[in-house]
């Protein structure tokens, strides 16, 4: 069963169907004012236990994602498997990677499904998903959840080609993750847009924004100080993530936890408010109200 409530598909505007069709580019469009009104991100270890992955009560679940030491490849039916003993419901969510061709959005996706990374860029020529699972346990009851995140990585050119290609991506779309390049300022100043042009304030979806080639800090176009003046203004988490290929999981750990903690917390927030009483109108403050 697919984590959340499914959304109801946003219909398409006149200056969206141009940019699809190709009239119009998507990186090119004025900045728009972010609303205020959408979901700020949780702060980390509020919801799950930080850094969970460290501690030795994770092994025996850690290790159903690992095989000789290194990420085990999950096809699109795979799960890992648990023993009787061990007791972890899975959740499942969809996320969109955005980002400006040549920005790492391929890369990004086999480091955190566990994938070789191309050594040489390439144009994604249409869509691909990766799956990847990821445990963690939640801080206030200590239960442990396995999160599939089903990564989806569509080329910009595909999208401009291809009608459908934009659709398919945000069709119940749970989280996207917006792209820029440490080594491209101009994908940096894009990420507004796109964060305008891809969510309305009225869609239930998490936004996080990665930072790619951070390891690459000789030739780094974007300062410290225009990251954390975004942070402010959007109050949206930038991550950073370089070249590291390392087995362990220090890099792609904050990223990873971070959408399930966001993704968590933003399910637990719509069912409260669905589970909800209907509240009367002003003018009939008579009326009855029957939970």
């Amino acid at each position: 069963m697919k984590g959340g409530v499914g959304r109801k598909e946003r219909k398409v505007g006149k200056e969206e169907e141009e940019i699809r069709r190709g009239s119009k580019s998507f990186w090119t469009q004025p900045i728009k004012r972010l609303q205020s009104s959408v979901m700020e991100a949780v702060p980390p270890g509020s919801v799950i236990v930080a850094d969970w992955y460290r501690n030795p009560d994770s092994r025996d679940f850690f290790t159903k994602i690992l095989h000789k030491k290194k990420r085990r490849v999950f096809g699109l039916l795979e799960a890992p498997v648990m023993p009787p003993h061990l007791k972890a419901d899975t959740v499942r969510y969809k996320v969109f990677i955005s980002g400006k061709s040549g920005v790492g959005k391929t890369a990004l996706a086999a480091r955190l499904a566990g994938h070789q990374i191309p050594n040489m860029h390439y144009e994604t020529t249409g869509m691909e998903t990766s799956i990847v699972f990821w445990p963690v346990k939640l801080k206030e009851s200590s239960r442990v959840l396995f999160f599939q995140f089903q990564l989806w990585d569509c080329g910009e050119n595909a999208m401009l080609r291809f009608d459908h290609m934009l659709t398919s991506c945000k069709e119940q779309v749970d989280a996207i993750l917006f792209l820029f390049s440490f080594t491209d300022h101009g994908s940096f100043k894009d990420i507004s847009n796109q964060m305008s042009r891809f969510t309305d304030p009225s869609d239930r979806v998490v936004r996080l924004v990665v930072g790619t080639k951070f390891d690459l800090f000789m030739h780094t176009d974007v300062t410290e100080s225009e990251i954390t003046r975004f942070q402010e203004v959007s109050r949206v988490p930038v991550f950073r993530v370089g070249g590291d290929v390392s087995e362990g999981f220090g890099e792609i750990a904050p990223l990873l936890n971070a959408l399930a903690e966001n993704l968590w917390h933003q399910d637990c927030i719509h069912a409260s408010s669905a589970s909800l009483p209907p509240q009367p109108h002003p003018e009939d403050t008579n009326r009855e109200v029957i939970v």
